[in-house]
């Protein structure tokens, strides 16, 4: 099997990067005993300057995207359906509220030393917590339990959200793929050198992992 290292570049309130991790993870099933993937989960904050309490999200879009509440709805179903396809359910009514995700990605950073399955378990039940149960992923209390679904050690991730262990750490790689380019959510990057951008169906990612591990 031939190696690969992915690193999945996203935000946990991005809904195409919920879309694309499930169109990916349907590839990966695709090729398997064909390549070995190595996936990392590296963080990216759509709204970093939004405040603690969020905003509601129809403001949000409307002052961000300066879209309709009708183009929202369309939008809404839409993304609705592409997840469906790959196995990703979104709740009908919608998002309410949008929030700030640096602790989220702290939490992610800190599960990524322990064991890279964990840290896509723990992805996984934050984008659940959010997407399907409309649940704040600025909410610590959200956060533990992930963390607990995660087979993640909870007590100690309180311990890391009273305080800011992982924060430079975070910034830093913020930092390392804003400077590299990324400014815009999923980026999955292949063995440090081949960009697929967006929730792309799994055909796509499939098509493109099995030629990069073709020329590896």
């Amino acid at each position: 099997m031939k190696p690969l290292k992915i690193d999945f570049v996203s935000d946990v309130s991005c809904p195409w990067c919920a879309i694309g991790l499930a169109s990916l993870e349907r590839a990966i099933e695709r090729l398997d005993g064909e390549v070995k993937p190595e996936l990392h989960f590296q963080p990216f904050e759509l709204n970093p300057a939004m405040p603690a309490g969020g905003q509601d999200i129809t403001e949000h879009l409307t002052q961000k995207y300066r879209s309709t509440p009708e183009q929202q709805q369309a939008a809404r179903d839409a993304i609705r359906e592409r997840g469906a396809a790959v196995g990703f359910d979104f709740r009908r009514e919608g998002r309410g509220r949008i929030y700030n995700t640096f602790d989220a990605h702290r939490l992610l950073h800190w599960a990524g030393l322990q064991d890279a399955d964990r840290q896509r378990a723990l992805k996984k039940a934050l984008l659940g917590a959010y997407f399907t149960q409309g649940r704040s992923p600025a909410d610590h209390d959200v956060l533990v339990q992930a963390t607990a679904d995660a087979g993640l050690d909870a007590a100690r991730a309180k311990e890391i959200l009273a305080g800011d262990e992982y924060a430079q750490e975070v910034r830093e790689r913020e930092q390392f793929y804003q400077q590299s380019g990324i400014h815009a959510v999923p980026a999955v990057i292949i063995n440090d050198r081949h960009l697929i951008q967006g929730g792309q169906p799994p055909e796509v990612f499939e098509q493109a992992l099995r030629q990069i591990a073709a020329e590896a």
